[in-house]
């Protein structure tokens, strides 16, 4: 029994590392989205579609494996995007928060190194992240924002086509050793 130890024990092993970045990279990877997300829109239309930020939560919050540090970066993140955009203080930071948590708890028990895994977290994360949103306007805020399923599917499709190739470029940011 013990020849098979190694076999069931290694791939255990390398999902529960979690990924190391520099501190440099925890703090400008995430400033570049959110001022991206501010500032791009206003002269590229289309733009305003994308959800960087909302990518590089859930990207931070797979790599670290801990709920704990996904709740962190979902919050920091989150408000930093409240404090710069119209939108009322702490509603980003609520769904960011939530969308950090369950993030990082899918990537406890799921191989999140895979493309394809990757593809169908981001979709489900942008639409959780558009319908969470909805939700709270209404419930706290009062606000009667119109909630389309098809769209938010396109958005969520063209968010996750997005984040297959952003996520292989931040993950050659990561600190090897």
């Amino acid at each position: 029994m013990t020849e098979f130890t190694g076999t069931f024990t290694e791939p255990r092993k390398k999902r529960d590392a979690a990924s190391r970045f520099s501190a440099a990279a925890i703090i400008a990877i995430p400033l570049v989205a959110i001022l991206f997300q501010v500032y791009v829109p206003q002269f590229i239309k289309y733009l305003s579609y994308l959800e960087l930020p909302l990518l590089v939560t859930v990207y931070f919050s797979l790599m670290k494996r801990s709920p704990i540090a996904g709740v962190l970066f979902g919050a920091g993140i989150g408000l930093a995007q409240d404090s710069l955009s119209s939108h009322p203080l702490g509603m980003f930071g609520i769904v960011k928060t939530l969308v950090g948590y369950f993030a990082a708890s899918m990537s406890q028990r799921f191989e999140v190194e895979n493309p394809l895994v990757r593809l169908i977290l981001a979709f489900f994360f942008c639409f959780f992240h558009q319908f969470f949103y909805w939700v709270l306007a209404r419930a706290l805020l009062g606000e009667g924002l119109d909630f389309d399923p098809q769209q938010t599917i396109v958005l969520a499709m063209l968010n996750a086509a997005v984040a297959v190739p952003l996520f292989h470029i931040l993950d050659k940011l990561k600190v090897t050793g």
